[in-house]
């Protein structure tokens, strides 16, 4: 375990910071995008922030905020738990955990999910914070625990998926994932239906199991590996699959983003991509962070290229979010950024966090939720300029 973990941090250190080296400056080094003027059109607006605290670089990443009935479920990386008031940021509990926290924050069935550094999985009342159970796993979980109410379905490091009962933990079934020797450090997050489990692997397949006993149902490739050296042959799946109707999309890195039929697995289209994030849908497009902070919007028909935005270039990019009729990202410099679903154009901006932003955002009852490096959970809201 300890060799292939060294080897995770190795491929992550490559794969965020490879296209740095050489350059144009005189100094060999490609620096991130300056940021350029525009006409704004949109002000962004925020509405409260509530401090979790506990940042950690290491898991900035990997612990996120979730949503449901009004309740906004969040976590730090020093083991608290929290759950506020959607509208007004209020706490409404807090429940201390005592470990370090690697992966949140999953939601269902009235349970609130995290997963640890060592692979514990806890099960918390989402009414009061109460701890239901706790299951230990084999490897460290970095992604958030995921659940429709009668399974809690967990994704490893290590490519394995664990199927448990929401009720008490107890374990159904698991799948053992053959995980390749070089990988960016991460996971996707699976994707649970009534009677399906949907999940990335680092191999590049995205694969389909039963619910109720974990049996194969379909299983595609969306990207293969190509080249002589095991970073050139790295094609991840660590964005969350996104479903649209009976429609998937997904994307790799050094693969393709491709929209797959949720009930065979078929592959409807597919367009060269390289992603580790998870892509969003708007207005009949699908909108993708590329791995040198690239923005594109595809086609969610065909897949045709609707247009690309480089403005901002290396500036370390969350995943893209729909919001307020735009497509917002963040970045590790603390800004957020709205661009235009149509043409790509910038039409907000702001400053929201001087310690920058990698944490996925969420959108919930017209409010954007995101979570800065420092641990500071906020709430936004746009306004016509």
């Amino acid at each position: 375990m300890s060799i292939r973990y060294s080897i995770w941090l190795v491929g992550a250190f490559l794969f965020s910071g490879c296209t740095w080296l050489g350059g144009e400056d005189g100094d060999g080094e490609i620096k991130p995008a300056d940021l350029k003027d525009f006409n704004e059109e949109i002000s962004i607006v925020r509405r409260w922030s509530s401090s979790l605290g506990g940042a950690d670089e290491k898991y900035r990443v990997s612990l996120r905020p979730s949503s449901s009935d009004g309740k906004l479920f969040a976590a730090n990386h020093q083991g608290d738990v929290f759950a506020l008031a959607l509208e007004s940021g209020n706490k409404i509990w807090r429940t201390r955990l005592g470990i370090s926290l690697s992966g949140g924050v999953g939601n269902g069935g009235g349970l609130v999910l995290v997963g640890s550094i060592e692979g514990e999985v806890y099960a918390l009342n989402a009414l009061n914070g109460k701890v239901l159970w706790k299951r230990q796993m084999a490897t460290e979980v970095l992604t958030a625990p995921q659940s429709n109410g009668k399974i809690v379905v967990v994704q490893t490091i290590d490519d394995k998926i664990y199927a448990l009962k929401s009720d008490n933990g107890e374990e159904l079934w698991r799948h053992d994932g053959s995980a390749p020797i070089l990988s960016v450090r991460g996971t996707s997050s699976p994707l649970v239906t009534d009677n399906m489990v949907l999940a990335g692997f680092d191999s590049g397949k995205l694969v389909a199991f039963n619910t109720a006993n974990g049996s194969l149902v379909w299983e595609t490739r969306l990207a293969l590996p190509k080249g002589r050296t095991e970073l050139q042959r790295m094609v991840d799946i660590d964005g969350d699959p996104v479903l649209v109707g009976d429609v998937l999309y997904s994307a790799s890195y050094q693969g393709q983003l491709g929209a797959i039929t949720r009930g065979t697995g078929r592959q409807l289209w597919s367009q060269e991509s390289s992603s580790h994030q998870t892509p969003t849908f708007g207005r009949d497009k699908v909108f993708v962070t590329e791995a040198d902070d690239k923005l594109r919007a595809f086609e969610a028909g065909s897949g045709r290229v609707v247009w690309t935005n480089e403005d901002l270039f290396l500036r370390r990019l969350t995943a893209p979010v729909a919001f307020g009729g735009a497509i917002a990202v963040a970045d590790s410099f603390g800004y957020l950024h709205l661009l235009s679903m149509e043409d790509g154009r910038f039409v907000g901006r702001a400053r929201i966090d001087g310690s920058g932003v990698r944490a996925p955002m969420l959108v919930n009852s017209g409010l954007l939720i995101v979570q800065s490096n420092s641990g500071l959970l906020s709430s936004f809201g746009i306004e016509p300029r």
